[in-house]
């Protein structure tokens, strides 16, 4: 049996039963959020359905993309502008949301060392998922970090102020009081890490294992993954929250 086949045939089977079933559970989803009222029910829709596009998207460009050079790079650049865009509406409005691109930008020198060492080929099929991944880890993490940081500066303004009249800079002030929050965005990464084999099994562990990779194969290119998450999104926080410390995104005083 081809391995093609035989990785499919342990996987969901795509067909009408397998689009119902993501149906129904999307539908359930946006009814739970609006029945808690968690105030996403809209939300569980769209992302659903975005992510249906998009994904349908893929499957269509990827194989072309991945056997040019030029054409891996933009789609690259792409997920990187899109990252972006994402955690920089969620910290905050305006122009200002661009300086998220310097956090998420610290997926790059992780994907550069492991291109440099020879670790990674410089192939599009193992140049797009690799550093999709690693520029997945900054967005959230630049996204969770932003927004906390924010929201501290602004419900307790008056302890930055109280630090500024004890004679501490806007920035020291400000860091004080936003980077304990800041910090735990680096948590999901953390618990991934310390549970990986005793609760889930990720993605690419077991992507290696359906391809004819050995276990030990599997295990060590998951746990480079977790580890490069690691670093990237330590990195990722500790430059959003100096950004929001030296006010490139508005955060009150």
């Amino acid at each position: 049996m081809p391995m093609s086949t035989a990785a499919s045939a342990t996987l969901l089977p795509v067909g009408p039963a397998l689009g119902a079933v993501i149906a129904g559970l999307g539908l359930v989803a946006m009814a739970v959020a609006a029945l808690g009222r968690l105030g996403h029910a809209r939300a569980v829709l769209t992302a659903g359905l975005r992510a249906a596009v998009q994904l349908g998207g893929v499957a269509l460009v990827i194989a072309a993309v991945v056997r040019s050079g030029p054409w891996t790079a933009a789609f690259v650049l792409m997920m990187y502008a899109v990252a972006v865009w994402t955690a920089g509406r969620r910290i905050c409005k305006g122009w200002p949301a661009a300086w998220a691109a310097l956090p998420i930008a610290a997926a790059f020198p992780v994907a550069g060392l492991v291109l440099a060492t020879g670790l990674l080929p410089p192939t599009g099929m193992a140049v797009i998922p690799v550093t999709g991944i690693l520029v997945g880890g900054a967005l959230t993490a630049t996204s969770l970090a932003g927004q906390r940081a924010v929201e501290e500066l602004r419900s307790r303004r008056g302890e930055v102020e109280a630090a500024l009249a004890l004679g501490l800079s806007s920035r020291a002030a400000r860091l004080e009081i936003c980077r304990p929050a800041a910090a735990r965005a680096l948590v999901p990464a953390l618990d991934q890490t310390r549970t990986v084999g005793l609760v889930t099994l990720p993605g690419a562990f077991v992507g290696m294992l359906l391809g004819g990779a050995s276990p030990v194969e599997a295990g060590a290119v998951q746990l480079f993954v977790l580890i490069g998450l690691l670093a990237v999104e330590s990195l990722a926080i500790v430059v959003c929250v100096e950004l929001v410390a030296r006010g490139a995104f508005p955060a009150g005083p």
